[in-house]
């Protein structure tokens, strides 16, 4: 997005490195929080808004398997699932860290004067491969305690060479980093909109400075 005459008129008396100083620390601010909400015990399984469901192509069978007794099982995969991601989240922040410090004033000013979760869309950006190659390791060590797990990547190929389970479900190791990044930028994006919206909330004075005047 352009900067739009209004925004333009705004931010005149706020310099470009204040202005990027302010995105720094905000999506600084942001992420760290985001990380620290879901990298913990019940970060992702205690939330509704993220908690990582049993692929579609499991829900049916999870239904069965509790009326005749065996909800335990997929209970614990969902949990296994949960507790996968929330393990691999951890790492995301340092990530974080190092592609807030390689942005140019070009990103930060496209950033500022973009929607309300601009910030959010350029970590996807510049985060996803890397976090994926990250998370995948760590998703696989807490899965591969579940026996069921490997059943179901098993079961799932067959699905798929069916046209039954779609590609993206058929590996759950790959299911739980991908829900597991949704739920991350998803969180991102919340504290994102948050800042923006409550520039004065935040503890520094540069983000109230800038996002302010955007207000």
């Amino acid at each position: 997005m352009g900067w739009a005459t209004p925004v333009v008129a705004q931010l005149e008396h706020i310099t470009n490195r204040e202005a990027t100083s302010a995105l720094k620390t905000a999506l600084e601010k942001g992420s760290r929080a985001a990380v620290d909400q879901l990298g913990k015990v019940n970060g992702f399984f205690g939330d509704t808004r993220v908690r990582i469901p049993l692929p579609e192509s499991l829900q049916k069978a999870e239904r069965t398997m509790h009326r005749l007794g065996m909800g335990k099982y997929a209970d614990e995969l969902v949990l296994t699932m949960n507790r996968a991601a929330e393990a691999a989240v951890p790492e995301a922040k340092q990530l974080f860290v190092d592609s807030v410090k390689k942005m140019s004033v070009q990103d930060a000013k496209g950033i500022l004067t973009g929607g309300e979760t601009s910030g959010t869309e350029y970590f996807k950006r510049t985060t996803t491969d890397q976090l994926r190659k990250r998370f995948l390791p760590i998703v696989k060590q807490s899965t591969a305690k579940v026996g069921l797990a490997q059943s179901y990547n098993q079961y799932a190929e067959h699905g798929v060479s069916l046209g039954l389970i779609r590609q993206e479900q058929a590996n759950l190791d790959d299911y739980v980093t991908q829900k597991a990044l949704d739920g991350l930028y998803f969180m991102v994006a919340e504290e994102e909109k948050k800042i923006r919206k409550d520039p004065v909330g935040s503890a520094s004075n540069i983000i109230k400075k800038v996002f302010g005047a955007l207000l």
